[in-house]
């Protein structure tokens, strides 16, 4: 069964695998001081071309913006974003948790407006109460965003402008970093991405890892008691070398960028596929973050044409007879069909028919019935077609149903 839904559903790169069962039998220092994470930090800082930088490695995504962000702010500061933000509307007010308001301005396409920024910066600037106020004291982005788009140079060097006009830090929430600077639109690399921006993360969960985040102040600006502000967060980890032989891996012979390059040049592979059967992109998005309108309209069968029909089963035990039904929604017993089938233990069974007189209505629903089949049992349904009749009498092809 392939899987879409989401891009760290899996285990992690074979490359980073290898190399922890190579190390595991080592004994190295804990919390990140060991040699694997003292190398990570070095490679790292020479690809972001920032000698001086300082490099932390922290377990996960909303454990390192919650932390950076606690950690940069002052109490009574908040932090600025887009309204489809991670921090926004996916970490579960983690940063709230930590006293500190997340202040959304409305996005495009996912992305913040350098104007926008400005006219909340300099809003309360000259807000009369602003001492009664949350202060906004840091500016928040994601690259890629969360909608799968792209900043351009100029357009984060806008925002960039905008935080040191006005004296604030950007972040760059970097949890898909990668697929932004393999993007085939972009024109962002990573030393750029370094030069214009306080602080930023290098996604590892996310591209290739099984966990693992690398927060790079640029300018060797780390907050005061960082390392401890991690710790406090729940965010270090005793066995720091898991995260840091594989940080060490990755930034090994380019393999970060060539595991995001691959991911965006499948994702294309798929847009294309989708859009020859009928489904429209939400965006225009250039990275491996596709988002598709799937209809909601239901589909309805006449009495004066002919269907074809196909499905592919696969279960983990024998089951005897299993019931395929298309039926109508408003009336179980006016059928398009019913049929019975025997289907073995890991038999990639497929499931055909052709030539179908139609029914008349107005909506149609599919019901399997694996009744009897033995206690648990793995069941996988696949490409489900309903089409009119191919009068070549050729397997339904047509759009899923």
């Amino acid at each position: 069964m392939l899987y879409f839904d989401t891009d760290y559903n899996n285990g992690l790169h074979p490359a980073l695998l290898q190399r922890l069962a190579d190390t595991n039998d080592e004994r190295t220092e804990g919390y990140g001081f060991d040699t694997y994470t003292h190398n990570a930090k070095e490679k790292i800082r020479e690809a972001c071309g920032c000698p001086d930088a300082d490099i932390f490695l922290l377990v996960g995504g909303t454990q390192t913006n919650s932390t950076v962000i606690s950690a940069m702010l002052h109490p009574v500061e908040g932090v600025v974003c887009a309204d489809t933000a991670h921090i926004n509307v996916h970490e579960a007010g983690a940063v709230e948790y930590t006293g500190h308001k997340v202040i959304a301005l409305p996005n495009s396409d996912g992305r913040l407006r350098a104007d926008d920024l400005d006219r909340c910066l300099t809003s309360f600037a000259n807000e009369p109460t602003a001492d009664h106020c949350v202060r906004p004291g840091m500016a928040y982005i994601s690259f890629p965003t969360e909608l799968g788009t792209i900043y351009t140079a100029a357009e984060l060097n806008a925002i960039y402008q905008v935080c040191q006009n006005l004296h604030i830090p950007l972040f760059i929430d970097g949890a898909r970093l990668g697929y932004g600077l393999t993007s085939e639109a972009s024109d962002i690399s990573l030393p750029f991405l370094a030069r214009h921006c306080d602080v930023f993360y290098i996604g590892g969960t996310k591209v290739g890892a099984l966990c693992g985040e690398a927060v790079v102040f640029p300018k060797g600006n780390a907050p005061r008691f960082f390392f401890s502000t991690v710790k406090q967060h729940g965010a270090l980890l005793a066995k720091g070398r898991l995260v840091g032989v594989q940080f060490d891996t990755l930034f090994t012979d380019n393999l970060y960028l060539r595991i995001a390059a691959h991911a965006n040049q499948q994702a294309r592979q798929l847009r294309d596929i989708m859009q020859r059967h009928g489904f429209r992109p939400y965006n225009n998005s250039p990275t491996n973050q596709q988002f598709f309108i799937i209809p909601n309209d239901a589909i309805a069968l006449s009495a004066g044409k002919t269907y074809d029909f196909q499905c592919k089963v696969e279960l983990s035990q024998d089951v005897p007879g299993v019931t395929f039904k298309l039926t109508d929604t408003a009336d179980d017993g006016n059928f398009l069909f019913t049929e019975r089938r025997d289907i073995g233990a890991y038999e990639e069974f497929t499931f055909t028919l052709t030539g179908l007189t139609g029914i008349d209505a107005a909506a149609v629903k599919m019901v399997f019935d694996f009744g009897g089949n033995p206690a648990d049992t793995e069941v996988t349904i696949r490409e489900i077609i309903l089409q009119e009749h191919a009068e070549s009498g050729s397997a339904p092809v047509g759009n899923a149903f």
